[in-house]
C-alpha cells in the first residue's frame, strides 16, 4: 500500500482485499439463559440481550456517538466477530448477523462470558502493552466546556484552575474545549482570546495540571488553511467532485459535511499527507507552547457515509479508525468515537449524557459495555452531565444529582469534572463531591496497576458481575460492578434513594465503613447521600 496510514488499517482489519470479500449472513438459535453482550456502547444500558428481545443494529457508518466493535458474546461462551461493521438482529430466540463485505467468525471457546470474553481479546484484540498517560487515572480530569462553553479564554481558562485548586482539589488533567483555536483547521490559540497562551500554559504546569486541547479533523471551509489543504489534495472530496459553491484556487471540489457546528470540509486521513500535516499541527502546539495532549472530537463514521472519495477507498468506519490512530503517538489523549481501537492506548469516554436520572442509570451499564468490547481505558461523560444549557440557569440544578454522578464516577478508572461543584451546589453537596475527588486520588495507585495489568492480558478495570464472577446468575444486574477481580462498588443511581440492594458473591467482605459482610446473598445497606457503598473482598 502507499501510506503508513493504509498499512495500518490493513493490520486493524486483518484481511486484504476487504472490498473483494463477500457478504456472509449468520443465523443463531439462543439457549435457554443465554445473553448477548457487544456491538455499540451507547446501547450498554439495553444489554443483555436474551430471548425475548426484539432489537436490531446496524454499525455500518454507525457507532452511535461513542464506541463501536463487532464483538457479540454470551454468557454460554459463545463468540461472533467479523473484521467488517455487521448487523445484528434478536428477534424472540433468534439472532441473525450479517456483513456487507466479509465473513462472520462464530464459535464457542467455553461456558461462560468470562470464557468468551478472554478468546476474543486473544483472537481479536490483544492488549499492545501500553497505556495512556497515567495521570488520567491518578487523578481528577477538569473540563473547561461547561464553565466557558465557546468562549474558551486565557483568564478565564486560569480562574477555573485556580477554583479547582483554592477549593481544595487535587489538580489533575485539565481540558481546554472547543473554540480556544482560530478557526477549524487553524489550530493557533485566537489571538483576540489568549495574550500569552505558553505563560497561561506554563502556569497551568506549575499549579500541578497536564494540559489538553480540543481537537477535530474539520476544516473551517471560509479559511485560508482550507484553500491550501484542497489544492495539495488533502481534504476529503464531494462525491460527484462539484459543489454548489466554487471553491476558488482548487481543482477538485472539497465534500462538505453537516455537524454540530455547522458545515466544515474533513481532512482525508487515509492520505499520508494530510496525516503528516495534521501531526505537524499538533506537534507544533506541543513544542511551542508546551501542550501535553489532545482531546480528539468528532471522527464519527456517519460523517464519512455521504458517497465521499478519498485518497484510498476505505469503509466510513475506517476513516473513524485513522482518526483514532493520530492519538496513538500523544499518551495523554481522549476520544469519544471509536471503531476496532480495543486493547490500544486511548483513553475512550462515554458519550455525551443529559443532567437528568434516566441518563445517569445508563453510566454503569454503558461503562461495562466498554469493558465487554475490549475498550479498558473508560471514562464516564462528564459528572452531572456533559449538556451545557442545563447550567445556564442554576434553579434547574438537581444537586443530589450531581453528588451521586460524582461517587459513580469516583471508582471508575477516571472520572471528569466540568461544571463546578462549589459554584453550582451547596457547602455541604459540595464537600460530598470533593470527597468523591481524594477518595480517587487515593485509589489512584490501584486504577493505574489495574490499567497495567489490562495493558498486558486485556483484562478490563471495570466489570460486570457475570465476567468477573460467571455462572451466578449476574447477567442482569446493572448498577453494580466490579473493579478489578475484588472490589465491588455500588452506587445510588435513583433520586431521592436512602437504602440499596447489594448482590454480594460468595466470600467475606469489607465495606467501606470497616464493617464485614459475609456473602453469597442480597443485603439492603443504608446510604445517605454523602455515602458511595464499595466492598473489598477479604482474604479466605
Amino acid at each position: 500500500m502507499r501510506s503508513t496510514a493504509i498499512t495500518f488499517m490493513l493490520l486493524l482489519l486483518s484481511t486484504a482485499g476487504v472490498f473483494s470479500q463477500s457478504g456472509d449472513t449468520l443465523d443463531i438459535e439462543i439457549a435457554k439463559g443465554e445473553y448477548w453482550w457487544g456491538g455499540l456502547s451507547t446501547e450498554g444500558h439495553n444489554t443483555p440481550y436474551g430471548s425475548h428481545s426484539k432489537v436490531a443494529h446496524d454499525l455500518w457508518a454507525n457507532n452511535e456517538g461513542n464506541q463501536t466493535q463487532p464483538i457479540l458474546l454470551s454468557n454460554k461462551g459463545r463468540y461472533v466477530w467479523s473484521n467488517s461493521p455487521i448487523k445484528y438482529a434478536f428477534d424472540n430466540g433468534h439472532l441473525q448477523v450479517t456483513s456487507k463485505n466479509d465473513k462472520i467468525i462464530f464459535g464457542e471457546a467455553g461456558k461462560n462470558l468470562r470464557d468468551a470474553y478472554q478468546y476474543a481479546v486473544k483472537h481479536f484484540f490483544p492488549p499492545n502493552g501500553k497505556i495512556p498517560e497515567e495521570k488520567l487515572f491518578t487523578h481528577p480530569q477538569y473540563n473547561t466546556w461547561i464553565e466557558l462553553i465557546y468562549n474558551q479564554n486565557e483568564q478565564d481558562i486560569l480562574k477555573y484552575a485556580q477554583g479547582i485548586i483554592d477549593n481544595g482539589y487535587p489538580p489533575g488533567v485539565l481540558m481546554i474545549d472547543d473554540n480556544w483555536q482560530e478557526n477549524y483547521g487553524v489550530w493557533e490559540f485566537s489571538p483576540r482570546r489568549f495574550k500569552n497562551p505558553k505563560a497561561m500554559i506554563k502556569k497551568l504546569h506549575d499549579m500541578g495540571f497536564q494540559v489538553m486541547l480540543w481537537i477535530c479533523p474539520f476544516i473551517s471551509p471560509d479559511s485560508e488553511v482550507f484553500r491550501y489543504l484542497a489544492r495539495e489534495g488533502m481534504l476529503l472530496l464531494d462525491p460527484q467532485k462539484t459543489h454548489d459553491v466554487l471553491w476558488a484556487n482548487t481543482q477538485e471540489k472539497a465534500a462538505i459535511i453537516r455537524w454540530w457546528n455547522g458545515a466544515s470540509a474533513c481532512l482525508d486521513l487515509s492520505n499520508p499527507k494530510a496525516e503528516k500535516w495534521f501531526k505537524e499541527q499538533l506537534d507544533h502546539l506541543v513544542e511551542e507552547y508546551g501542550v501535553d495532549g489532545f482531546k480528539f472530537d468528532a471522527g464519527d463514521a456517519h460523517f464519512y457515509d455521504n458517497g465521499v472519495i478519498s485518497y484510498e477507498e476505505v469503509l466510513p468506519n475506517d476513516h473513524t479508525a485513522l482518526f483514532a490512530k493520530i492519538g496513538l503517538d500523544y499518551p495523554l489523549n481522549e476520544y469519544r468515537a471509536s471503531w476496532k481501537m480495543a486493547g490500544l492506548p486511548l483513553a475512550q469516554r462515554l458519550r455525551d449524557k443529559g443532567h437528568n436520572w434516566t441518563d445517569l442509570q445508563k453510566l454503569i451499564p454503558d461503562q461495562m459495555s466498554q469493558s465487554l468490547m475490549g475498550y479498558a481505558y473508560t471514562c464516564p461523560d462528564m459528572i452531572g452531565g456533559g449538556e451545557y444549557g442545563t447550567f445556564i440557569n442554576l434553579t434547574s440544578i438537581d444537586e443530589e444529582l450531581v453528588v451521586r454522578s460524582a461517587q459513580v464516577h469516583a471508582l471508575m478508572p477516571m472520572m471528569q469534572f466540568s461544571v463546578a461543584p462549589w459554584r453550582v451546589l451547596s457547602k455541604e453537596n459540595a464537600a460530598y463531591c470533593l470527597e468523591a475527588a481524594k477518595l480517587h486520588t487515593e485509589m489512584g495507585p490501584y486504577f493505574l496497576e489495574l490499567a497495567k495489568q489490562a495493558s498486558k492480558t486485556g483484562e478490563p478495570i471495570v466489570k460486570p458481575m457475570a465476567l468477573a464472577y460467571p455462572d451466578n446468575g449476574y447477567e442482569m444486574i446493572k448498577d453494580q460492578f466490579v473493579l478489578g477481580d475484588d472490589i465491588i462498588v455500588a452506587p445510588v443511581v435513583t433520586k431521592g434513594a436512602y437504602k440499596r440492594k447489594v448482590v454480594l458473591p460468595k466470600g467475606r467482605w469489607k465495606d467501606d465503613r470497616g464493617k464485614i459482610v459475609n456473602g453469597n446473598k442480597t443485603i439492603e445497606i443504608d446510604v445517605p447521600l454523602g455515602r458511595l457503598p464499595f466492598f473489598t473482598k477479604e482474604d479466605q
